[in-house]
């Protein structure tokens, strides 16, 4: 019998497929850190994870019986890839289950950018009647500057694309698609953009992508949206951006420290804040619960 040890929480139909299926002996124990990984994982074949449990290179070191690595999500951020392959441990993710969580999210954040609905929800919260001071934009005819045009991007350029916007793309990866949608460099993107959205993971070549260099060649008054990993923007450059208008607003969903410590950023009046739940929508959850589901009924039967 495989020892499975499900470290974060996972949706509760893909719990109880893993707890039918005989070969299994399922073990649900959220909420440790290091210390407590590490006291943990040494009787297990195979842990599953999302953002919270870090698989740090001790954790792999204490993993006597470690098979597998799941990731019920994007990105391996969390996980310490390479120490793992050198134990020979395999490392998944689910990338294709909550593309559409994110993307909806994404275009949820832009809309109450552009609108300025955030702010006018606050108002009415205080009991205020400010209907002349929430005037948006349209999204329409507008162009968005999509950083990283992999599956959550082209999801978003997909919906961009039905709200009559025109879609700029920049990847360095060499990646096909269908989708009417014009690739450029990071720079053209980055003068002709009306709004920007990042899609790309935290690498060493993708930390402060964004940067005070970066902001000074975008138009006065973008918008910029970042529902992808924190430390791919420049927090400090962005606040500065915001503060001369070159930013007219920011969407953020991740954040350089989670949870963050210094909320100047968050508290700015044009900055709308949530916390990390790009990819917290329940059916998307149930496709990457079951893609995990999947990926271990592989691995061990």
């Amino acid at each position: 019998m495989k020892k499975i040890l499900i470290a974060d929480k996972i949706h509760s139909d893909a719990l109880d497929e893993l707890n039918r299926i005989k070969e299994f002996d399922v073990t649900v124990k959220t909420g440790m850190d290091e210390k407590a990984l590490i006291e943990t994982i040494p009787e297990f074949n195979a842990i599953v994870v999302r953002s919270h449990s870090k698989i740090t290179a001790p954790v792999l070191e204490a993993a006597k019986n470690l098979k597998i690595i799941i990731r019920a999500g994007i990105g391996l951020d969390n996980i310490d890839v390479e120490r793992a392959l050198e134990k020979g441990i395999r490392v998944e993710n689910t990338p294709k289950a909550t593309a559409i969580s994110v993307a909806e999210q994404t275009f949820g954040l832009m809309l109450s950018t552009a609108r300025n609905l955030g702010k006018a929800n606050l108002s009415m919260k205080a009991h205020k009647w400010e209907k002349s001071s929430f005037e948006g934009i349209e999204l329409y005819e507008k162009t968005l500057g999509i950083i990283g045009i992999g599956r959550i991007g082209q999801e978003v350029a997909k919906r961009a694309i039905a709200f009559g916007m025109k879609v700029l793309a920049h990847d360095i990866r060499d990646i096909k698609s269908d989708i009417d949608v014009q690739m450029v460099t990071l720079g053209e993107l980055l003068v002709m953009s009306d709004i920007i959205t990042l899609h790309i993971p935290l690498a060493p070549e993708t930390h402060h992508l964004l940067s005070h260099r970066e902001f000074a060649q975008m138009k006065k008054g973008v918008i910029l949206i970042n529902p992808s990993r924190g430390g791919v923007v420049d927090e400090e450059a962005l606040l500065a951006a915001l503060e001369s208008g070159k930013v007219r607003s920011a969407a953020l969903d991740v954040f350089e420290k989670e949870p963050p410590t210094d909320f100047r950023l968050i508290d700015h009046e044009n900055v709308i804040a949530t916390p990390h739940i790009g990819a917290s929508a329940n059916e998307g959850q149930r496709r990457s619960g079951m893609e995990v589901v999947q990926i271990l009924r592989e691995c061990f039967c």
